[in-house]
């Protein structure tokens, strides 16, 4: 029954969250500064914590020092959507004042889709223990994957869930303000703005498949592996807005998440191997801080001075799920798209 308030409490803690950031502090859907963002995000980070605090100390010091490596690396791993959101939104020109809307609806429907993700994954490690090792081998493939895309730049312009919702649906030629859907001559119609929220729900789909085997690399408890995702999540818009205009200086940071799930992927399949934790929890945590703030700083160095076009050019390349690179033998197929 104790462990079923819990569950209760958080969630109606998310739902006011929730409802104050839509109904309160954005209710008008206006722009949202740069200093109001850092505040906002900061508010998050320091609420995350705080319910650290809480974790630790009525579940035990364990669980706390689990649930903050698992935020720490959660919150880490977002940054690989902020990337794609600042690609997807710069390629499809949507207005500031539509990211948001944009990005309260996606984080929306990733609270709920990384919720039925976390309680399957824990359902299949307690049913099947074999599986450990395929989350292990799986991040340290993607971790791999990621290394070798950096320097890539995605072709949106061929991207397939692009493709598939122009061919099989009616689309507006250019945004209809903030709407998703428009009704023209009788017909209903998407627009653009739909498409960017269906590209950003899946690329979080995609990312999820990776971040949530990482934080079962550090516990199997289905609540710690929850809240430390929710926590990630509620406050990457936030993040978002603060980063999205230097963005471009973050560059090695993607080497350093990349080097992350390599990592974590390998303490996975370690403990596993030996039955016990030859790869502590606190370990973790020191090398996964160490790797992000080493990327960070080399990145701050290394773009210190550059030219903005320099910078701008190498935020482009990133890897975008559903797009061939620019320079991958798809980037130049036709596909073939009827224009509405």
């Amino acid at each position: 029954m104790e462990n079923a308030w819990m569950w209760i409490g958080f969630n109606l803690l998310v739902l006011v969250l929730l409802a104050l950031d839509l109904g309160v502090l954005h209710r008008k859907g206006r722009e949202i500064g740069v200093r109001e963002a850092l505040l906002l995000s900061l508010c998050y980070v320091v609420l995350a914590l705080a319910f650290g605090g809480g974790v630790y100390h009525f579940l035990g010091p364990q669980a706390g020092t689990e649930y903050i490596t698992g935020y720490l690396i959660e919150k880490s791993l977002s940054i690989d959507n902020i990337f794609v959101f600042v690609l997807v939104f710069l390629h499809f020109s949507v207005p500031r004042d539509c990211q948001h809307k944009v990005l309260f609806w996606g984080i929306l429907g990733a609270l709920v889709m990384r919720a039925s993700l976390i309680l399957a994954g824990a359902a299949i490690l307690e049913a099947f223990h074999w599986v450990i090792y395929i989350f292990g081998a799986f991040l340290v493939f993607t971790g791999i994957k990621m290394l070798v895309t950096v320097g890539q730049e995605p072709n949106l312009d061929e991207n397939r869930i692009n493709n598939f919702m122009r061919r099989h649906f009616r689309v507006t030629k250019g945004f209809e303000g903030r709407k998703f859907f428009v009704r023209q001559g009788g017909q209903l119609f998407i627009t653009p703005l739909f498409i960017v929220l269906v590209l950003i729900e899946f690329t979080d789909v995609v990312f999820a498949l990776d971040s949530i085997p990482a934080i079962f690399a550090i516990t199997k408890d289905p609540f710690i592996v929850y809240t430390s995702n929710v926590f990630a999540i509620l406050g990457l818009r936030a993040l978002y807005f603060a980063l999205a205009g230097i963005i471009h200086r973050f560059h090695y940071l993607k080497y350093g998440l990349s080097l992350v799930l390599v990592v974590v992927g390998g303490k996975m399949i370690v403990n596993a191997w030996f039955n016990a934790k030859i790869i502590p929890t606190e370990m973790a945590l020191l090398i996964t801080s160490g790797i992000i703030a080493v990327s960070i700083l080399v990145s701050m160095l290394k773009t210190r001075g550059e030219p903005l076009k320099e910078e701008m050019d190498e935020a482009m390349r990133w890897w975008v799920p559903g797009s061939p690179s620019k320079s991958g033998p798809e980037s130049s197929k036709k596909n073939g798209i009827k224009e509405p």
